[in-house]
């Protein structure tokens, strides 16, 4: 069985996001969420441990500002990031309940309404 190092429940999404870094600005689009990071879908260009600003867009919500740092990537097929933003910060917080929420209503078994 091949080990997970991941702490934190993670919901499978299709966020449209922009991400922006040291070379370029992107479009993507999120495809794996938790508290502590996600899976950025995107061509482009990162390093590793290279710092992100994501805007992402949230159903029916502005978008959250978030920071974050590459932990892994695969060349034109997109990179993990792990959010380095402070807790208490207002976005950080709206993403959190957004997981939160979804991680809920997959417990329940109920369809996304989002």
């Amino acid at each position: 069985m091949k080990y997970d190092r991941r702490k934190s429940p993670r919901i499978d999404v299709n966020l449209p996001a922009t991400w922006e870094g040291a070379f370029e600005r992107c479009d993507a689009t999120i495809t794996s969420l938790s508290v502590n990071g996600c899976f950025v879908l995107s061509g482009g260009r990162v390093d590793p441990k290279e710092l992100v600003r994501l805007e992402i867009y949230l159903p029916d919500e502005n978008p959250v500002y978030v920071w974050g740092e590459v932990v892994d990537h695969a060349y034109e097929i997109g990179f993990a990031a792990r959010f380095t933003s402070p807790g208490e910060d207002e976005d950080q917080t709206r993403l959190i309940r957004f997981i939160k929420d979804r991680i809920k209503e997959q417990q329940k078994g109920t369809p996304d309404s989002g």
